[in-house]
């Protein structure tokens, strides 16, 4: 399986790189990911990145601006950018935190309900495109190994609070 996976990739790993392959596959991963991301997500008027946060809306309800951010381990001014653009499209209500005035809190509008389901509808597409003729087994082998790089990084970047969620 690794052989074919070397035969089919389209950017060679430069001789620089040759002592982090697998840091230069992870990288090489993801920005394909993102760019299909992007270009499915374009479909409901979103960037990558907008669809988890209302991800995160829909399923927990509303919640402050903050919390999203360290739920999401992003920085306050890329999720003030987010929300705002959220908020521009509808998708998203700001409102001050009535406990705590210099919070605000960011919660789903009724009309991202059918950005819900437009949402499911990529994100499913997006993982056919990405595990293709996988089977269950190496679905789940993949799941596991990239939960250990992603608990390997956390610890190294001081963010080891990362929970990964039960198995269903």
């Amino acid at each position: 399986m690794a052989e074919a996976a070397q035969k089919a990739m389209s950017t060679p790993v430069p001789q620089s790189a040759e002592g982090g392959r697998i840091s230069h596959a992870i990288f090489r991963v993801a920005r394909l990911h993102r760019l299909l991301a992007g270009q499915l997500l374009r479909q409901a008027g979103l960037h990558p990145g907008q669809e988890v946060v209302m991800m995160h809306l829909w399923d927990g309800g509303p919640r402050r601006q903050a919390d999203l951010c360290g739920e999401l381990g992003t920085d306050s001014a890329t999720m003030t950018r987010t929300v705002q653009r959220l908020e521009r499209a509808g998708f998203v209500r700001r409102s001050p935190d009535p406990g705590d005035g210099r919070a605000t809190i960011v919660e789903p509008t009724a009309a991202s309900q059918a950005l819900r389901r437009e949402v499911e509808r990529i994100w499913a597409e997006l993982e056919e495109a990405t595990v293709g003729a996988m089977d269950a087994d190496q679905q789940a082998e993949t799941l596991e190994v990239l939960g250990l790089l992603e608990c390997n990084l956390a610890k190294r970047t001081g963010r080891d609070q990362v929970v990964v969620p039960p198995e269903d």
